[in-house]
């Protein structure tokens, strides 16, 4: 479980940093719409105005799976800040979920 110290460092100290994330899920599946309003929630209390979510849809862009390395879904993959780090499911997990935004 992620500390209060680790909760503030995403909305404090990192206001300079801009939080690319990239989710890659198949269609509209109610698995991929929740990752998404999950993620979208987080991002909105926690990295207000810092963030970009990418939906990439891979029965659409296959090749972006394949290059990505993706074998499961939904999966999140934060782009930056470096390094990169990446996180699979449906994301109702908050505490594993911010850990993975502010993880090192």
């Amino acid at each position: 479980m992620m500390t209060a110290a680790r909760q503030k460092d995403l909305k404090g100290s990192r206001k300079t940093n801009t939080w690319d994330l990239r989710l890659y899920v198949a269609d509209q599946s109610p698995q991929s719409i929740r990752a998404f309003q999950n993620l979208k929630n987080v991002c909105e209390e926690h990295l207000s105005g810092r963030y970009h979510i990418k939906v990439i849809d891979v029965l659409e862009h296959p090749e972006a799976a394949r290059a990505n390395q993706i074998v499961a879904l939904p999966t999140l993959i934060r782009q930056s800040p470096k390094p990169v780090r990446t996180g699979i499911g449906d994301l109702t997990n908050t505490p594993s979920l911010l850990d993975l935004l502010n993880r090192n």
